[in-house]
């Protein structure tokens, strides 16, 4: 059990000040990048993630919201909801009036974008080429809208000692936008095993269709 933290939010001073010194989105996705990843079915609270380092998607999104709201930014996320897949979580954050993503996955192409996109539907669009299965599927679907995890300070989501499964449970019981629709869906074909492989480099394919974190029905 870690012990309780003597600065902001439950983490201990020193935790706190590392986040702090992450001064901007770039700075925050190196600190997910430098985490390893991991498919264990678990929930753990940022100051978790940072003990053990390493997380999934899921607990990658839940330390860069943390990590924003300690350099003054409000610590949001958002849910790419996904069929035959799971959901893939990310941080969200805007530079003026665009909007930019932190997110950690073992596909190369899920992780962050740059502040570009003028909404979130171009936001989550930006991700549907490289949101596909194990078997090549392309399952991207739909989003949801920006969730400000200030909601869940009384659950103390950012250091709890035990799983923070009430998030990930919150998101998928909220409405999604769709992105495509059924007729386009009809009409989609599978990415090769060259572009699998590609996508992801560095890592082994999983052998379940599940490829980015935990999803849990309430």
């Amino acid at each position: 059990m870690m012990e309780p933290g003597d600065g902001p939010f439950g983490f201990s001073r020193r935790e706190w000040r590392m986040l702090q010194r992450l001064r901007t989105p770039k700075s925050i996705q190196r600190l997910l990048d430098s985490l390893s990843y991991h498919e264990a079915d678990t929930a753990w609270s940022p100051r978790r993630v940072l003990r053990e380092r390493t997380g999934h998607c899921l607990e990658g999104a839940l330390l860069a919201a943390a990590a924003l709201r300690a350099i003054g930014r409000p610590p949001l996320i958002f849910d790419l909801e996904a069929e035959r897949d799971t959901d893939h979580v990310v941080a969200l954050y805007r530079q003026g009036p665009y909007w930019g993503a932190i997110a950690k996955s073992h596909f190369t192409g899920l992780r962050d974008r740059a502040p570009i996109y003028r909404n979130l539907r171009e936001l989550a669009m930006s991700y549907f080429d490289d949101y596909f299965n194990a078997l090549g599927e392309r399952t991207l679907r739909g989003y949801s809208r920006p969730i400000d995890l200030c909601k869940f300070d009384r659950r103390n989501w950012m250091t709890s000692d035990k799983p923070v499964w009430f998030i990930p449970e919150y998101l998928i019981e909220m409405p999604h936008e769709k992105l495509v629709s059924r007729a386009q869906v009809k009409r989609l074909y599978r990415v090769d095993m060259l572009g699998v492989d590609a996508g992801l480099l560095g890592h082994r394919r999983p052998k379940s269709l599940s490829a980015r974190g935990p999803r849990r029905k309430s």
